[in-house]
């Protein structure tokens, strides 16, 4: 197998894009290999800058558009181009173009791995794209200045402010950040925004709480985030949605599809600082019981101020591994499941299916992991009930995605 990493532009193809894929649109080339191409949309044909060859598929750039699609429009962020930043993947693509990609992947990761055959549609959020994103993580160049790296490169491309996310971080892009590795900007909830900045010391690496603008802030900053009748709180190190409306939307979800009552018995796993747990303990009420497990003990330590007044709400660090769920999970539970984008650790899902819930609400940002973990529960019998797909990370291929497993007794 021979390889060109990105930047080494080794040839150029004209290509008809087929459909959509992970990575890019796909066509074939003259010789038969498969063709990954970035910024272009299915049905164009395009000229191809090629960036990586192997033995069974090249990867590479539109650089020219010789048929446009119906579908194409303007990129509203001037970095969005082959080249520049990798953190968008769709801002030469329509609204209604950008849903029909996301749905064919999500379908095709279900009829692939999971032997799903489902119609899919994707779901807007009330927010535009625009300025939606709350959270962003950052690289910093040799100059000290904030970015995203080019699509499959370690090159970092320094912005002076990013389209999709929280205007006010162009203060950050606006300063210097010297001897700083990585930094996170979050714009959560009420109060002001900053900035988390991950480096390097004697002790390994450290994180620091500053400003925007790049003074220091003390390291017990937190936000303060309502969803409705509750206001969290979210340390600097633990996670929270990233999309403005997605806690709410995801919230409202897994409330409907747990139909949980007075009286039953929840089990939130990859429970985060409570999102799910804390409004799922209101409804089961003091004569049932909410079992939240993290294993962050930042997040844990988040997720017992929120709970706070909710005494059959009981939080645990630990964690989600076959163990945990046979010493959590019993016959006639709900079940609530928001792992991280790699999915469920070997053995957990066939450890839940085996202790018999009523229900599984899983929650997912990455269909094809989803979809791994869908066909063990389904090989036990469980019915894939509901399925909801959000677009909450506009201008990219990535989707939220909820679904309803009811038990097969």
């Amino acid at each position: 197998m021979s390889t060109t990493t990105p930047g080494d532009h080794e040839s150029a193809m004209t290509v008809r894009i087929e459909r959509p894929a992970t990575g890019g649109g796909v066509g074939r080339a003259e010789d038969g290999r498969v063709v990954f191409v970035r910024h272009a949309l299915p049905g164009e044909l395009v000229r191809v800058d090629v960036r990586e060859t192997t033995a069974k598929f090249y990867r590479g750039d539109a650089v020219e558009v010789l048929e446009a699609s119906p579908q194409r429009v303007k990129a509203p962020c001037p970095y969005a181009h082959p080249g520049g930043c990798g953190g968008c993947d769709l801002q030469h693509a329509s609204e209604a173009a950008q849903h029909d990609w996301k749905a064919s992947l999500v379908s095709e990761h279900l009829r692939r791995i999971a032997g799903v055959e489902r119609d899919v549609s994707v779901l807007a959020p009330p927010s535009p794209a625009h300025h939606s994103r709350t959270r962003l993580r950052c690289a910093v160049d040799e100059q000290g200045r904030l970015g995203l790296h080019e699509a499959r490169s370690h090159s970092v491309i320094a912005l002076d402010s990013c389209w999709i996310a929280d205007e006010s971080f162009d203060i950050a892009f606006g300063r210097q950040w010297p001897g700083v590795l990585e930094v996170e900007l979050r714009a959560i909830g009420e109060g002001e925004a900053f900035a988390v900045a991950r480096r390097e010391s004697e002790r390994g690496e450290t994180y620091e709480v500053r400003a925007l603008s790049g003074e220091a802030l003390d390291p017990s900053t937190h936000s303060r985030v309502r969803v409705h009748d509750h206001v969290f709180s979210v340390g600097p190190m633990s996670f929270w949605q990233a999309h403005r409306d997605a806690p709410r939307l995801l919230s409202d979800t897994v409330l409907e599809f747990a139909n949980a009552g007075v009286g039953d018995e929840v089990v939130d796993l990859f429970s985060g600082v409570g999102l799910f747990s804390v409004p799922l303990a209101k409804r089961v009420g003091p004569s049932g019981r909410v079992s939240a497990v993290e294993s962050s003990p930042f997040a844990v330590r988040d997720a017992r101020t929120n709970a706070q007044g909710l005494t059959h709400l009981k939080v645990r660090e630990w964690s989600v591994t076959p163990r945990s769920v046979n010493d959590t999970v019993r016959a006639d539970s709900i079940v609530v499941l928001d792992p991280p984008r790699h999915g469920l650790a070997k053995g957990v899902a066939q450890s839940l299916a085996r202790r018999g819930p009523r229900r599984v609400v899983y929650v997912s940002c990455d269909a094809a992991t989803f979809a791994r973990d869908l066909k063990i529960f389904l090989s036990n019998g469980f019915v894939l009930s509901d399925l909801r797909v959000f677009d909450l990370f506009p201008m990219t291929e990535h989707v939220e995605l909820v679904a309803l497993l009811d038990s097969p007794s």
